[in-house]
């Protein structure tokens, strides 16, 4: 038999999961074209054409001990790119020993986390938030701390942020461009939770911390994504390559640190080794070669712009409320009735596959995943259409 906790959590997983399974379903019975699938985060767009240039280039490479072990922090010359990369952008001075590549995003968050958490300290998170959280900090004896945002711009109250931190707060996790509302925090919102936890720091004598879960930080529009890193110096950012290039089944990652963090050797000798005893071991190899001669390449972001203007304007007219998001490809619209659950249940009548906002921690809302093809978003508007009128 299973351990109890993992019997537990099986049966409250994801609901993303969930209703990507419902939708296989339904695609079997109507066709792919009659299901308006919005549940998961998965990138339509095709990598670059440089990426998949790389790709061919490394397979068919005759270079020795190209599929071996390397340093646990990757490969040095990745390595180094990244970080010049980021010196580049910010000004800073970060070196190769500023970065662990990482199995993904979601790989680098239980990297740092085992890294960082003693048992039973608390690292708070904004709600709504990446459901997985919940799991990644228990996953090494942490407590997860929910606070709310204000609804109307989803972004923290820093003062409620100040009232929540005690003496056994280890670490403030945010995510910008935020999953699942889209949100980016402005440089003003970050250096307000970093005033504050400078000032919580110094008041119970132990470094808080600020883990930065950036793997939407490319996937902007027309806003600024400041870098963590220039902004509070005990910040860990973390980054992919999943939706930047799209390539979220090659799980590529990374941890960057600001060399002037507090006791930085010992940090970052945390991270390798964590890196190695969570039996990530390494970040895949073939794919670190691929970064390092792509780091400047990007899908284009107009391709996700599209198709946020076109589904937030028609769900708007449609009589929806949502907050316009600045980044990612998610929309976080208000539920037309209190139970978001039931919302779902009622828009599955219409092949509309979304989820409930109560797996974010956002009850009474849903979530939409629009990096779907464009066709898939025209064809579902009738469905959005009727779905509101049930409730007129």
């Amino acid at each position: 038999m299973i351990s109890n906790k993992i019997n537990y959590n099986i049966q409250n997983s994801s609901m993303i999961r969930a209703m990507f399974e419902e939708g296989e379903k339904l695609k079997k019975l109507y066709g792919n074209d009659k299901v308006y699938d919005f549940s998961l985060g998965n990138p339509d767009p095709e990598p670059p054409a440089e990426v998949k240039a790389a790709l061919r280039e490394f397979a068919n490479s005759e270079e020795l001990k190209m599929h071996a072990y390397m340093n646990n922090a990757g490969y040095p010359e990745t390595r180094d790119i990244i970080a010049q990369k980021i010196n580049q952008e910010t000004g800073l001075k970060l070196t190769l020993d500023n970065i662990v590549m990482t199995v993904g995003a979601g790989g680098a968050l239980n990297v740092v986390l085992k890294t960082l958490l003693n048992p039973g300290e608390e690292v708070i998170v904004f709600s709504p938030y990446f459901v997985e959280y919940n799991s990644y900090i228990d996953n090494h004896g942490g407590k997860i701390k929910i606070i709310d945002t204000d609804h109307s711009t989803f972004l923290p109250d820093t003062e409620l942020l100040e009232k929540n931190i005690t003496a056994n707060t280890k670490a403030v996790l945010i995510n910008t461009p935020n999953n699942p509302t889209g949100v980016v925090y402005s440089r003003e919102i970050l250096n307000s939770i970093a005033n504050v936890l400078e000032k919580k720091s110094k008041e119970f004598g132990h470094t808080i911390y600020i883990i930065s879960d950036e793997p939407y930080r490319k996937l902007t529009y027309d806003v600024e994504v400041p870098n963590i890193l220039t902004i509070y110096r005990n910040a860990i950012m973390i980054d992919c390559f999943s939706k930047s290039l799209s390539l979220p089944g090659e799980r590529m990652g990374y941890i960057a640190t600001n060399p002037d963090a507090e006791d930085i050797d010992t940090l970052m000798g945390g991270l390798i080794y964590c890196n190695r005893i969570l039996g990530f071991v390494n970040a895949p190899a073939l794919f670190q070669k691929i970064i390092a001669k792509t780091i400047n390449s990007s899908v284009d972001i107009n391709i996700y712009k599209e198709r946020r203007d076109l589904l937030y304007n028609s769900l708007i007219s449609f009589g929806y409320e949502c907050v316009k998001p600045d980044g990612a490809f998610y929309l976080f619209p208000k539920a037309l009735i209190a139970d978001d659950v039931e919302f779902k249940n009622r828009a599955l009548k219409y092949n509309l596959l979304i989820v409930p906002g109560s797996g974010f921690g956002g009850p009474g809302y849903f979530r939409l995943a629009y990096c779907c093809s464009l066709e898939t978003i025209k064809n579902s508007l009738p469905a959005f259409e009727a779905l509101a009128k049930e409730f007129k």
